[in-house]
């Protein structure tokens, strides 16, 4: 019987793997066979110690350091991969930020970078890897990280929901123009996930907590696990009629309003 999530045939770069989120995707992507590209900016020492401590599987792991919001950076770190790997067969647009301020109290320069790391960096990346998959007519797919906030305005983090409809809209308009090329693109839009920022402000500010548990209908803060295995559906051949779809995996956050 073939396994349908076996990912030995597949090499997939995910930018901002080296994060908290992220790399659990690596480590989960690995162990069902993919050869995986990470990409992030910290030096390569760290991203090792990082994938070490994530016990990521490094035989089918390598690290390509590049600033993504740069178009040359992005594209020799395409170069380097297709020389290590080859052209991969799943790129993901993963890499993000988040501040909290108070909607009329953002600072613009906090703006204009969480612009540039969400969505500049995921256009950037997205057309590399598409003009590529049609210079060598191969398929591709494209898979963005957005939130279940892309529809729904959570207080204080008003540009980062920008940024997320933005990616929805972005891979929704990847998907329609490339189809005929069979270059797909999905989204996967988490909840409240258990780590960064979300976990230290429900772990010490119990306003906050009291505000996000309303807001989960499962009540619990999302594991970065089931991102991942919202990323290994995706990759996998499960989903290979998909293109233009939003996964949810958000634990109902996205509902109805439940924060008031």
């Amino acid at each position: 019987m073939e396994n349908l999530l076996d990912l030995s045939e597949k090499i997939i770069l995910i930018t901002g793997g080296c994060g908290a989120i992220g790399r659990v995707v690596v480590r989960v992507l690995a162990e069902h066979g993919a050869t995986v590209a990470v990409n992030d900016i910290i030096a390569d020492e760290q991203a090792e110690q990082i994938l070490a401590e994530a016990q990521v599987d490094q035989a089918r792991v390598a690290y390509f350091q590049a600033n993504v919001t740069d178009s040359g950076d992005v594209r020799y770190m395409f170069d380097r991969l297709e020389t290590r790997f080859g052209l991969p067969d799943v790129v993901c647009c993963h890499v993000g930020m988040v501040d909290a301020y108070p909607v009329d109290q953002y600072p613009l320069d906090r703006f204009d970078t969480l612009m540039a790391v969400n969505l500049r960096s995921a256009f950037v990346v997205s057309q590399a890897a598409s003009q590529r998959w049609q210079a060598r007519q191969k398929a591709g797919q494209l898979i963005y990280t957005t939130s279940w906030v892309q529809d729904v305005p959570w207080p204080e983090i008003t540009p980062y929901n920008i940024s997320k409809a933005g990616l929805k809209t972005m891979m929704r308009g990847f998907a329609r123009e490339l189809a005929p090329h069979n270059i797909r693109a999905n989204a996967i839009a988490p909840g409240i996930v258990g780590v960064g920022m979300a976990k230290h402000q429900w772990d010490t500010d119990p306003s906050y907590q009291a505000r996000a548990r309303k807001a989960i209908p499962l009540g619990q803060m999302q594991s970065p696990q089931s991102v991942a295995h919202a990323f290994l559906f995706l990759c996998s051949n499960m989903a290979s009629y998909m293109t233009g779809s939003v996964l949810l995996v958000d634990g109902g956050c996205s509902l109805y309003p439940m924060d008031e």
